[in-house]
C-alpha cells in the first residue's frame, strides 16, 4: 500500500513537472491543483449548505444597484476576454479545423497564455452570481444545476492553463466568453426594472443562443476524432464532453414546458433572472391550469399557484 502511494506521488511531481507547460508554472494558481479544488469544493458546500444557512434568519438583502454593477463588470471583462482571444489567433491565425498549441515564449503565444489564465480567472467571479442569489434569499434559484454548471469550471479551465494555454480547444472559451457579453448584458438591464424590459425583448433567444454554443462546442471538438491534429486528444475528447453534459443541462429549460403526463406546459418567453424588490422571477402563466411557472437562466426552479403568487 505504501508503495502504491508512493508512485502515484512520484507520477504526481513528474506529471506537474514533466508533462505542464513550464512558461506558466510559476504563475499565480497554477502551481498545484489543490487550492483551485478547494476553492470548488468549498463554492459547492457555500452555496448549497452554509450559504443559505446563514441567511435563514436574515433578511434578504437589497442590491439592485450591486447587480446592475456586478453586470456591467462582468459584462466588460467578458468583451474584453473575447477581444484578447481574437487578438492572440482566432481572429486570423488560428484555424478551425486543427490548431495545435504554440508552447513558444513569442509575444502571440504568450498572449494567448495569458488571455486563457483572465479566462480562468472569470470561472471564479462567476461565482457572485450565486452569492447574490443567497444574499436575496433566492435559494430555488441555486439549483444543482446551477452549482455543478459553476463549480466545475474552474477545475476544467486549470487543466487546460496548466497543461494546453492555447489551441484547438480555446474556441470553447472563445464562444463562451461571448454568449457572456450577451448574457451579463441581458442580466444588467434586467437588474433595472421592469421600465427596461421593452430594451431586451430578445430574452426568450437567449437559453437557445447558449445551448447552440455547446453545439457548437462539441462539434468542433470531436472532429478531431475524424482527422490528424497535434493537440492532445485528452483535452478534446475532455472539452467535448463538456459541451454535451451542459447541453443536456441546459436542454432541461425545453423539457420543462412539459408535464409529467405529457401536456404541454406554457411556453417561457424567456430565459429570465429575478429583478430586485420582487420574490419571484414570472416568465410565463396559464389561467387554465392555474400556475405560473419561474425560470432562472434557462432552468426551471419550481411552480407556483396563481393564488401563491398573489400573497407574495
Amino acid at each position: 500500500m505504501a508503495q502504491l502511494v508512493l508512485n502515484f506521488i512520484d507520477s504526481y511531481h513528474d506529471i506537474m513537472e514533466n508533462k505542464s507547460d513550464p512558461r506558466v508554472n510559476g504563475w499565480p494558481m497554477l502551481s498545484s491543483p489543490f487550492p483551485t479544488l478547494f476553492i470548488c469544493l468549498f463554492y459547492g458546500y457555500f452555496a448549497k449548505t452554509l450559504g443559505p444557512r446563514l441567511m435563514e434568519n436574515r433578511k434578504p438583502f437589497q442590491l439592485r444597484k450591486v447587480l446592475i454593477v456586478y453586470n456591467a463588470i462582468q459584462t466588460m471583462f467578458s468583451a474584453w476576454i473575447f477581444y484578447e482571444y481574437m487578438m492572440s489567433g482566432w481572429g486570423g491565425s488560428y484555424s478551425l479545423k486543427c490548431q495545435p498549441v504554440d508552447y513558444s515564449y513569442s509575444p502571440m503565444a504568450l498572449r494567448m497564455a495569458q488571455t486563457c489564465w483572465w479566462y480562468y480567472i472569470s470561472k471564479f467571479t462567476e461565482f457572485f452570481d450565486t452569492l447574490f442569489f443567497i444574499l436575496r434569499k433566492k435559494n430555488q434559484q441555486v439549483s444543482t444545476l446551477h452549482v455543478i454548471h459553476h463549480g466545475c469550471m474552474p477545475m476544467s479551465v486549470w487543466m487546460g492553463m496548466k497543461f494546453a494555454p492555447g489551441g484547438h480547444s480555446t474556441f470553447f472559451a472563445l464562444l463562451n466568453t461571448f454568449v457572456h457579453i450577451v448574457m451579463y448584458f441581458y442580466y444588467m438591464v434586467s437588474a433595472m426594472g421592469p421600465k427596461y424590459q421593452k430594451y431586451i425583448w430578445w430574452k426568450k433567444y437567449l437559453t437557445s443562443f447558449q445551448m447552440l454554443q455547446f453545439v457548437c462546442i462539441f462539434v468542433h471538438q470531436f472532429q478531431l476524432l475524424f482527422r490528424e491534429c497535434n493537440y492532445p486528444k485528452s483535452f478534446m475528447v475532455w472539452i467535448g464532453l463538456h459541451g454535451v453534459m451542459f447541453l443536456f443541462l441546459f436542454s432541461d429549460f425545453y423539457k420543462s414546458k412539459y408535464t409529467s403526463d405529457g401536456k404541454r406546459r406554457p411556453a417561457n418567453d424567456g430565459a429570465c433572472m429575478p429583478v430586485e424588490g420582487a420574490s419571484y422571477s414570472k416568465c410565463s402563466s396559464n389561467e387554465h391550469d392555474n400556475v405560473v411557472v419561474y425560470y432562472s437562466n434557462g432552468i426551471v426552479n419550481g411552480f407556483k399557484t396563481t393564488e401563491d403568487a398573489k400573497t407574495k
